[in-house]
């Protein structure tokens, strides 16, 4: 007989008199302990991977699905590229209603060069900016604003 076995016990059932061996195995503290840091260091891991994996879901829905969309009017004040590692066009518009009263500005942020270029060709004319609004970006990464220009086109006057 083994250590790990028990000794034969007669079944409690009366046409079965078979003897059933029974294995019994032991375990240590330190493999207990090696199995719960086992199992702690998967959840932790399971946590960073399940984090990780939401926070870039809900980056690409907000980046994806425009919360409003409209058009402005006014004069390009100024439009330039700013940031230290991640460089954006950033431009204000300022939007007079009538002569002589002081004008709103509206900030907006651009995504591509070409249509920065557009905006820098349109300066001095009033222009139609179309932009849409992206509401709970995680970051300044993709613009100082929430309003991304998405065409310009010069109003004739």
């Amino acid at each position: 007989m083994s250590k790990f076995s028990e000794p034969a016990v007669a079944s409690p059932h009366r046409g079965n008199q078979r003897n059933i061996r029974v294995k019994r195995t032991e375990l240590t503290s330190t493999d207990v302990a090696g199995k719960k840091q086992h199992l702690g260091l998967r959840l932790v891991v399971l946590l960073l991977v399940l984090s990780a994996a939401l926070i870039a879901g809900y980056t690409w829905v907000a980046l994806h699905y425009a919360y409003s969309s409209g058009e402005r009017a006014g004069y390009v004040q100024k439009i330039s590229k700013k940031g230290w590692l991640c460089r954006t066009w950033e431009g204000e518009l300022a939007m007079t209603t009538l002569p002589g009263t002081a004008p709103q500005l509206f900030q907006f942020s651009v995504r591509d060069d070409a249509m920065a270029r557009k905006i820098m060709e349109a300066a001095g004319q009033r222009v139609a900016l179309v932009y849409e609004q992206y509401k709970g970006l995680p970051s300044s990464r993709f613009g100082e604003t929430e309003y991304f220009i998405t065409s310009v086109r010069p109003i004739g006057q």
